[in-house]
């Protein structure tokens, strides 16, 4: 019997609405504060620098941390995601703006909301766990490579022209400016440094805030000759900006939908694997829909205000959990916290050397490539995943992260039907003497293993070429047939069509329930010449016995009577 199908409303009801229900005391919203004010000081930077990585000004991460980093605690399907600007936009982004402009940016990402939304309401959610894991390993290396690479400049403080926007132009550039390295190297790899050991020898403080203040005092204190937030940018402002509809035209939707299909599809799965890496921590489970629904609408609000792209942020994700939170209202209070550093501190961002910002990027880019992870799967894994893995890899880094993406599904998917393709058996009475048994002379047995689809199909139409004397009854045991597709039917209706061409008839034995309705479904019985199904083996070759006793037997373009159906 099958499972009760959940209601949609329930799928997309905000974890927010559960939590609230269960009850929540002040002990909770306790708990909740310390660890919204903790992922607060971490995002603080980190919101910054992404978008300074991402080529725009800094204020528009903290405004996309805020906002969007709001709406995806109240209206998410996980009860501790944190949301936000992440890396795995940089790219994506940086591509939309050289191509787009900062406009067309805006776009896209309103775009990408209403795909995710439309998402959700189709129950997509679950289909996200299906992409492949060397798919996803593969292209978030290629982008924590690129981000890599795109700090170099800052953090060395090099004096170059414009960093060519290729990554495999960046690196000869970088050559040929290395004596150049300037002041900044100091801040920067000294902040580096600061992160790294904090890290490895107090983790419980937040590396990034510290090294921002720190490098920010002693570079103000030495006079040292930085670029900073200040100087590049001008500061951030104090205040939210208000709510703007973008300008929009059928060929602007038409040019950005690739893009915001790029963002819709990042957005989606990271947001479903930070919940799922949430829920190992937590021993809970989220909603899939409900959080793509929360990041829909968040990605929407972002675009509104001039935000960023934004999804569910892994690594203050599990902050937060660590932080000790219990309900999404940590996600909210997160938001709340960066809303207010923004409103009272906004003047003294503008201090910050973008070398301390380039480490902080230098650090998320190293925890992004999760070298250990890929350099396992290189190690273990098996040569199909391992191909994989590196394709993705290399069109990331060389091409595009779109291309990529698509090249990755498309190859895995090959891969995937082939694997599956090898794993369908088609085996004689000969090969199993335990099926010879009982089988009357003039016909022959073959026993077919695995789901039939159209990467298999070749091996059952192969089965009647390799019958020899062409046996006037052909027994087909599909009692290990789980799955039967379109041309896996067709296949069937060759072979019996085939058959009759040489007079025989083909009797198949324990059709599972789904490969009945499908062979019923195309009218094989009826219309496509002589074939019986019975409801075993040992009924199969009964039938088989009495057609051959009655010598010609029904005709070949004929309905022959039917056995156990």
């Amino acid at each position: 019997m099958s499972a009760t199908p959940v209601p949609l409303t329930r799928e997309l009801l905000p974890k927010l609405v559960t939590t609230l229900r269960e009850g929540y005391g002040l002990a909770a919203l306790r708990a909740d504060a310390i660890a919204g004010l903790t992922v607060a000081i971490v995002a603080l930077p980190l919101a910054m620098a992404l978008a300074i990585a991402s080529g725009t000004t800094p204020d528009k991460g903290l405004v996309t941390a805020v906002v969007a980093g709001f709406l995806i605690s109240a209206l998410g399907g996980s009860r501790v995601q944190i949301g936000g600007p992440t890396g795995a936009f940089v790219v994506v982004v940086v591509g939309v703006i050289n191509q787009h402009g900062y406009d067309g940016l805006v776009l896209a990402t309103l775009m990408a909301g209403v795909i995710l939304m439309a998402a959700a309401l189709l129950r997509l959610g679950q289909w996200i766990k299906y992409i492949p894991e060397p798919v996803v390993t593969g292209f978030t290396a290629g982008i924590a490579v690129i981000i890599f690479s795109s700090q170099i400049k800052d953090l060395l403080g090099l004096s170059m022209g414009a960093v060519p926007a290729e990554f495999i132009d960046k690196w000869p550039a970088f050559w040929f400016a290395r004596d150049t390295v300037g002041v900044a190297a100091l801040v920067g790899l000294g902040a580096l440094a600061l992160i790294l050991g904090l890290r490895r020898w107090a983790p419980k403080i937040p590396g990034f805030l510290v090294a921002v203040v720190l490098g920010s005092v002693a570079a103000f204190a030495l006079g040292l000759p930085v670029e900073t937030i200040g100087s590049k940018f001008g500061g951030i402002p104090d205040h939210l900006p208000m709510p703007v509809m973008p300008d929009i035209t059928w060929v602007k939707l038409r040019t950005l939908l690739p893009a915001a299909l790029t963002i819709a599809f990042l957005a989606g799965v990271e947001s479903l694997l930070s919940a799922v890496v949430a829920d190992g921590m937590t021993g809970r489970r989220h909603r899939p829909n409900a959080e793509l629904l929360a990041q829909g609408v968040a990605n929407t609000a972002s675009a509104l205000v001039g935000g960023l792209p934004a999804t569910g942020a892994i690594a203050r994700t599990v902050t937060n959990i660590r932080s000790g939170a219990r309900s999404p209202v940590s996600g909210m209070l997160h938001a709340v916290f960066l809303l207010l550093f923004m409103l009272g501190f906004s003047g003294l961002a503008a201090f910050v050397p973008l070398a301390v910002l380039a480490a902080v990027l230098v650090v998320v880019a190293w925890n992004m490539s999760d070298a250990g992870r890929f350099l396992h799967a290189l190690r273990t894994a098996p040569i199909s995943d391992r191909v994989l893995l590196l394709t993705t890899f290399t069109l990331t880094i060389a091409i595009d992260l779109t291309v990529a993406i698509e090249v990755g599904v498309l190859l895995a998917a090959v891969l995937f039907m082939h694997r599956m393709s090898e794993s369908v058996a088609v085996s004689d009475s000969g090969e199993q003497p335990g099926l010879a048994k009982g089988l009357p002379a003039g016909a022959a047995l073959y026993r077919i293993d695995g789901p039939m689809f159209f990467g298999a199909a070749r091996k059952l139409l192969d089965v009647l070429d390799r019958t020899g004397g062409a046996p006037r009854v052909l027994i087909l045991d599909m009692n290990a047939v789980p799955m039967l597709d379109a041309t896996g039917a067709d296949a069937l209706s060759t072979l019996v069509a085939r058959a009759a061409k040489r007079g025989a008839h083909v009797v198949m034995a324990g059709v599972q329930r789904q490969p009945l309705g499908v062979l019923r479904g195309l009218g094989l019985r009826h219309r496509k010449g002589p074939v019986i199904f019975t409801a075993d083996i040992a009924r199969a070759k009964a039938e088989a016995k009495h057609l051959l006793s009655e010598g010609s037997g029904t005709s070949a373009g004929g309905s022959p009577a039917s056995g156990a159906d």
